[in-house]
């Protein structure tokens, strides 16, 4: 059993709280601690909906973004490499509503009505967007194996021009807000030949403020320009995210071709394939890192709900016991900037736990300040005290949870083998190259080797570290990558190098400076053919002895 408990108090705490798992932990402490807050001073009609069983328990979950015609739909179908119920790709915008792509054993579509009313999913809150919204949104269920590890949310084509002021019939902005702040990861997808960020797009972006950290983009048919226009198409999508995307640091893009289709440019065929590894591996992480993940919305929700507490009691407090409520109102509505500020010093809470004010100050303008419940520190203290001390214990459970348990990862679709057999990335380059080849690679080119080799005035066949240092530092490369590269060719251990050992060392400074990683240890296929343990003859020299 994982807990953080005392063992002298007999395997309880003083609250009694012992438990399972993290999730259980999690669940628990939002149950017990953060829930009443949010209660009493209205977090729910301000912020954010009470979060329920299936937000703890459920699957991490995917969700991608983008313009019509960026691949969004194809970019699954690439994933699960199968079609999904609810499926369809075209060049027009196709997916005209939200699909979530889940596990289920038998292959179907739930529709938005009934999928907000089942407790085991995830939705149930979304029942507040209405009839317009549930109309276009179903869950799509099949048996992919991809799917029992993480789900994945496909949203409708952001439109642009004068087709972005039809109104969809409900809060687009909000629908995606609610989606990013319970997703593990959201990914927003960019053509090639369409980098241009409409005023819904960026409105989209910036629902999803405060979640930066999920955020990575894609830059889809890259394939589909050369070189020098991909070097173009890259400055110029990193410009126009930075206009939306307020954050000084740079938010990852992945390139590549999405798709199991031909590339039309094989040009930068090596790096997709460098992308996409890179692209799986963060994806494949979900699973692993679902926990850490949960307890980290779980304390940004923590602190909004203190400050929503602090804004809505010092309203409150504000407000005149008879007359002239509502001018009264208008003043700290207009003030709420200024009050922002004093709060900030006053609980010394930094400025960017504080809600959006534009949007606060709409919302107030429905509300009653006189009926705003007071402050009550009790609350306080108790959410306080679960972010001080019960989420080091859950720190702890999840580090233990990850020693004991097998490492959860993606796997199925796409991901299957994609770092195995001799389509794997990397493999026969670098230090793999020759790990099929029946002759030592390093044979090649052993004898324009032996040429320098026999310059360095070896003795007994052998150069000292002296004479190979002067001629391994032509390399310029830094001594920390020499050294290493000594150590894995040094086989004996002598610290001299004989003409195979220097081979070897040059053959690695030559890896190193084609910009491939060395290796921890030597690989057998590189170890030097007289260093290499001859078991037949061990045996043989063995037998003779006895």
């Amino acid at each position: 059993m994982f807990s953080w408990v005392n063992k002298e108090q007999g395997g309880r705490s003083k609250e009694g709280d012992v438990f399972q798992t993290v999730t259980e932990g999690l669940q628990s402490l939002y149950n017990k601690k953060l829930l009443p807050l949010e209660e009493t001073y209205l977090f729910h009609d301000f912020h954010s909906p009470a979060l329920e069983e299936a937000d703890f328990q459920s699957k991490p979950m995917v969700l991608l973004v983008g313009q019509y015609s960026t691949g969004k739909t194809t970019f699954i179908r690439y994933l699960l490499e199968q079609d999904f119920p609810g499926m369809r790709i075209g060049p027009e915008p196709t997916t005209d509503g939200f699909i979530a792509v889940m596990y289920g054993e038998n292959e179907g579509v739930v529709p938005g009505n009934a999928l907000v009313v089942d407790p085991k999913k995830p939705f149930r809150k979304l029942n507040a967007f209405g009839n317009a919204f549930l109309n276009r949104f179903i869950c799509s269920q099949m048996p992919n194996q991809v799917l029992q590890s993480i789900s994945i949310i496909d949203t409708p084509g952001i439109l642009s021009g004068e087709k972005q002021r039809i109104s969809r019939g409900y809060d687009f902005s909000e629908v995606l807000r609610w989606f990013g702040e319970r997703v593990d990861r959201i990914i927003l997808l960019f053509d090639a030949h369409k980098l241009d960020i409409s005023d819904e797009f960026s409105e989209a972006i910036k629902a999803f403020r405060g979640q930066d950290d999920k955020i990575r983009v894609v830059l889809n048919k890259a394939d589909q320009v050369d070189t020098q226009q991909l070097m173009r198409v890259y400055g110029a999508l990193m410009w126009s995210l930075g206009k939306v995307i307020n954050t000084p640091e740079v938010v990852r893009v992945y390139l590549g071709s999405f798709w199991a289709k031909p590339l039309q440019n094989t040009d930068n065929r090596r790096l997709f394939e460098a992308e996409t590894q890179d692209l799986f591996r963060d994806i494949q992480s979900l699973p692993r890192n679902a926990a850490l993940r949960k307890l980290n919305d779980l304390i940004k929700r923590a602190r909004l709900a203190k400050v929503h507490a602090y804004i809505i009691s010092h309203l409150k407090k504000e407000m005149p016991s008879l007359f002239g409520k509502e001018k009264k109102k208008e003043e700290l509505i207009a003030r709420l900037p200024e009050i922002y500020l004093m709060l900030q010093r006053e609980h010394h809470i930094s400025p960017g736990d504080f809600p959006n004010v534009t949007k606060m100050q709409e919302q107030l303008q429905h509300y009653d300040f006189s009926k705003f419940p007071s402050l009550k520190m009790k609350l306080i203290e108790s959410v306080d005290k679960m972010l001080s001390n019960k989420i080091a214990g859950l720190m702890t459970m999840i580090r233990e949870e990850e020693s004991k348990q097998p490492t959860q990862m993606v796997t199925g679709g796409a991901f299957e083998g994609s770092e195995d057999g001799p389509f794997g990335h990397g493999y026969g380059e670098g230090i793999s190259a020759g790990v099929d080849a029946e002759d030592w690679i390093v044979s090649r080119d052993k004898p324009r080797y032996d040429e320098i080799f026999y310059t360095l005035m070896p003795i007994n066949g052998k150069v000292t570290g002296v004479n190979a240092k002067k001629e391994m530092m032509n390399s310029r490369l830094p001594n920390t990558v020499l050294g290493k590269i000594w150590k894995l060719a040094d086989c004996d251990k002598d610290g001299m190098l004989d003409d195979e050992e220097f081979a070897l060392a040059q053959h690695l400074i030559k890896i190193k400076l084609e910009g491939f990683e060395l290796p921890s240890e030597l690989p057998p296929h590189l170890v030097p053919p007289s260093h290499r343990k001859n078991v037949t003859a061990d045996i043989l020299y063995n037998h003779q002895e006895d």
